[in-house]
């Protein structure tokens, strides 16, 4: 396995009239050997771009990209050790299950002996050894990502990369896939990025995460961290369900007690650890950021 260093990377596409759009912006992300690492924002923030220039699949603007102590801006896709695994799954529909899972192998000319030895191990490990001989069309989607996921696991990459695999699963097999993967994790013990636009997937998947919002890194850190300590208003609104609840006023003292002014008249007590830093916003405009199951 290895770690991927992202580095000040830019990808800028070229628009009407000589002007340009910023897809990616300046990301810069470190994620260690062995370490899942989940990707998530609304649509069009940047986060499958980012995850499609680590597999060389999108060009780099600026910036630079590792895998291991790799530089790979201009390494093809094939020669980079990486495996994708995509939203549409991106089976051979006339292949067999086995054939689809052995194709990679096929073509780098692994023997037959070796072949059959490591997609009978990433069946079993998937549960999937029933399904070898079956077409795609007889699969359920649930069945259809793990052929996907085991074709990626038969490579034995340094890196797996995922690009939005659960999106179509209905919500029932979309709770299993998650656990499922999670536990591919553990005993793969592989680096894996992951990207998603459900903070929940998010939350319950990653050790780390990166928030991000138009092209730019908001956040990374642990679920935990972020959703108890956020950065800014947008890491706090979109992680949360249902979401945080926002309400603007400004902090006094009164009595004993350090309380929210609401604008439109209301009163909070608010508890501070930091009591004396907690006076240095008296008097000013600010948001109160309260959480559903805290009220």
């Amino acid at each position: 396995m290895a770690k991927v260093t992202v580095n000040h990377v830019y990808k800028i596409y070229p628009a009407e009239k000589g002007s340009s759009v910023t897809a990616v912006d300046d990301v810069n992300l470190e994620i260690a050997d062995r370490e899942f690492v989940v990707l998530v924002g609304p649509s069009g923030c940047g986060k499958s771009t980012t995850l499609r220039m680590i597999a060389g699949l999108e060009e780099i603007s600026r910036g630079d990209i590792y895998i291991g102590e790799r530089r790979v801006n201009d390494v093809a896709p094939k020669d980079r050790d990486i495996a994708m695994v995509f939203q549409n799954y991106a089976l051979y529909p006339h292949m067999s299950v086995f054939d689809n899972m052995a194709f990679g192998l096929k073509l780098r000319k692994y023997g037959k002996a070796e072949i059959k030895k490591r997609v009978s191990d990433a069946a079993t490990i998937l549960g999937i050894e029933e399904l070898l001989d079956r077409k795609p069309k007889a699969l359920s989607g649930g069945q259809r990502q793990r052929v996907a996921v085991g074709r990626a696991i038969v490579r034995q990459p340094k890196v797996f990369l995922f690009d939005e695999p659960l999106s179509n699963l209905d919500a029932k097999m979309r709770v299993q896939m998650r656990t499922e993967i999670t536990k591919l994790h553990q005993r793969l013990q592989a680096t894996m990025v992951y990207v998603t636009h459900d903070q929940i997937e998010a939350m319950t998947m990653g050790d780390r995460i990166v928030v991000m919002n138009n092209g730019k890194v908001q956040q990374i850190d642990t679920p935990l961290k972020l959703y108890n300590e956020p950065d800014n208003l947008f890491v706090a609104g979109f992680l949360g369900s249902p979401p945080m609840n926002f309400i603007n006023g400004e902090l006094k003292q009164e009595r004993d007690a350090i309380v929210f002014k609401e604008t439109k008249g209301g009163t909070i007590e608010v508890r501070f650890a930091d009591r004396p830093r907690a006076r240095e916003f008296f008097g000013k405009a600010m948001l109160l950021g309260i959480r559903p199951e805290d009220i």
